[in-house]
């Protein structure tokens, strides 16, 4: 059995690992998550998640190269496609007629929802792909990865129209305004990046994360980009580049953000600092007393909303839904977790 003492020696020695909030949750919040349930493999890391625009389907990309659709609300598996080696990212097209999937063989893939068909390969990164987005129109896809690289396509023929060079590491992240005349991206040399669609020309680099940018959010609205990192901070930037908040994630890695439809929320989540603090999550959780990795925030002025009940394990990726009731979360542990949201 593990003894009271011994977690109170871990979290003395570990409290910016987990045991302590800098931040407490507001009281009577206006947005409230309640679990809901669990969808797909427990075994399997998922890496990510997404709602179709149109409310019908919810898709997910796993290590193992699947990637599913499933029937929302009812939550049944339709259709599985496998993107070969594995699959990092996954986006949804703004007809919701189109998945695409990216994927450690270095390439993005292109399906059909009605048939699971195939319709294209996009080739040209080198290494794994770590992120798509289609754009907000259709006509454009964006792509990131291991090569440092972004690159934009053409959706429709497939054609490359630029590839944009200026992060020093790998690229995490890549997503389109909701204009579509920019796509921002996060990378590993602790950078994010706005550049223009129309010609590829780099507009504004975002300096203040001091480790890894893993995820990027543009507010649906425009006015905000959410920025997520390695340093437990979440940035919420203004469209000019001026600094808005900077939200404490608290004990965990922040690897996925997400913003809500009408712009109002913001949703984090990650994982746990370094394995001394894996480990004492995992004791801690023994005794009933995780450490919530997935975090609500009210976008206006950066107030903590709720600490969501934690996953198992790592959260790569979040996802609100088009009509703003539900959040997904994806990543190493047990599944799709999906929380209803009320106000």
């Amino acid at each position: 059995m593990i003894s009271f003492a011994r977690i109170a020696a871990l979290c003395a020695l570990l409290a910016v690992s987990g045991c302590s909030q800098s931040q407490q949750p507001i009281p009577n919040p206006p947005l409230r998550a309640a679990p809901d349930r669990t969808l797909g493999d427990s075994k399997t890391p998922t890496w990510q998640v997404a709602f179709s625009p149109d409310g019908r389907w919810l898709a997910s990309a796993n290590a193992a190269g699947d990637v599913n659709l499933w029937e929302w609300p009812g939550g049944n598996l339709v259709r599985t496609v496998k993107h070969a080696v594995g699959a990092t990212g996954i986006a949804f097209s703004p007809d919701s007629a189109r998945i695409a999937s990216s994927g450690y063989d270095g390439t993005v893939k292109v399906w059909r929802v009605a048939d699971g068909a195939l319709e294209r390969t996009l080739t040209g990164h080198e290494r794994t792909v770590w992120s798509v987005a289609f754009s907000p129109k259709g006509d454009r896809i964006a792509s990131s990865g291991e090569d440092k690289t972004v690159r934009i396509w053409d959706a429709n023929d497939g054609k490359l129209l630029h590839t944009l060079r200026g992060h020093e590491l790998n690229v995490w992240s890549v997503r389109f305004s909701p204009d579509g005349a920019r796509v921002a991206s996060g990378s590993f040399d602790h950078d994010a990046k706005i550049w223009r669609v129309a010609d590829g020309a780099l507009e504004r680099t975002l300096v203040g994360h001091s480790e890894a940018i893993v995820e990027v959010a543009f507010s649906p609205d425009g006015e905000l980009l959410v920025t997520g990192g390695d340093d437990s901070r979440v940035r919420v930037w203004r469209k000019d580049g001026s600094l808005a908040h900077v939200l404490d994630g608290g004990s965990d890695h922040v690897y996925a953000v997400a913003v809500s439809p009408d712009s109002r929320w913001i949703a984090s989540g990650g994982r746990e600092k370094g394995s001394a603090g894996t480990l004492l999550k995992q004791l801690a959780g023994r005794i009933g007393t995780r450490d919530p990795t997935v975090r609500l925030w009210r976008a206006s002025d950066g107030a903590l909303l709720q600490l969501l009940a934690d996953p198992d394990d790592d959260v790569h990726f979040l996802a609100f839904s088009p009509d703003g009731q539900w959040l997904a979360a994806s990543g190493a542990g047990r599944g799709i977790q999906l929380w209803r949201l009320t106000m």
